[in-house]
């Protein structure tokens, strides 16, 4: 039986600190039945795993160092993150990834951090989970030679082209869709109907990027099924073909059973 699978969301953060359970109780309702979590540097580690511990059945998390993260202490930060990777299973690494939008200055620090968690994704058999903000075109340039050995993941919250879209894809990689496919000036009513349906996965990035009509407030995972609706409709298929199509491949880039 397929359900949703919000592959991306930070529901550990304090932003549901006030009625996350009443969040999660509303996701399963509306069979959002699986959350991915994606860490974000040292200081999330315990929040995340203590959601997981308490919801294990809905919240899983994830392993890595975002971006925005990388300073001149990124090795530290990437210590953190291999000792529990040696430590315990996750689902994922990530977030990892590069970001070009809030600051340049790490900039080579950033393909160092991308370079040494694409390793441990081989290592340990994991996904990456990646980020590109304003990057995406260098993140498919360092991904490219870092291919193969069995590496697998997902650009998250992907807004490129279709070209870049078929370069990730013939990479391995999934495609993650959120708020933007919701937005009128997203650009993404016009790629959306031409990407590779086996490739799709769907995802929130709470709390951030709400879709529409909630753009601008807290986004939360119970919005994938609005989400959902607009994919459905730019690809003309019904919305339960959809559900059965990414909950497939969510299954398979998390190796899920």
């Amino acid at each position: 039986m397929s359900f949703w699978i919000d592959t991306h969301a930070h529901i550990y953060v304090k932003e549901f600190q006030a009625d996350r359970a009443d969040v999660l109780a509303r996701c399963a309702e509306l069979q959002v039945n699986r959350i991915f979590m994606p860490n974000i540097d040292h200081a999330s580690i315990d929040d995340m795993l203590e959601v997981e511990a308490k919801y294990p059945d809905q919240c899983a998390a994830m392993m890595g160092l975002h971006p925005c993260s990388v300073k001149k202490d990124f090795e530290k930060e990437l210590y953190r993150v291999e000792s529990w990777l040696q430590r315990r299973n996750f689902a994922a690494i990530g977030e990892m990834g590069t970001d070009l939008y809030w600051d340049k200055t790490f900039w080579e620090q950033q393909q160092e951090a991308f370079k040494i968690q694409a390793a441990w994704a081989k290592q340990y058999r994991l996904p990456l989970v990646i980020h590109c903000r304003e990057s995406i075109a260098e993140t498919i340039a360092l991904l490219e030679p870092l291919a193969g050995d069995g590496l697998t993941g997902v650009f998250h919250c992907f807004s490129g082209s279709v070209e870049q879209a078929e370069k990730i894809t013939g990479l391995g990689f999934y495609l993650g869709i959120g708020g933007v496919a919701t937005f009128k000036n997203g650009g993404m009513d016009t790629v959306i109907p031409h990407l590779d349906i086996s490739r799709l996965v769907l995802e929130t990035d709470s709390p951030y990027l709400a879709p529409v009509p909630y753009r601008g407030k807290r986004n939360t995972p119970e919005y994938i099924p609005l989400i959902a609706a607009r994919v459905a409709a730019l690809r003309n298929m019904p919305v339960e073909e959809l559900m059965t199509h990414t909950f497939n491949n969510a299954c398979k880039l998390f190796d899920q059973a």
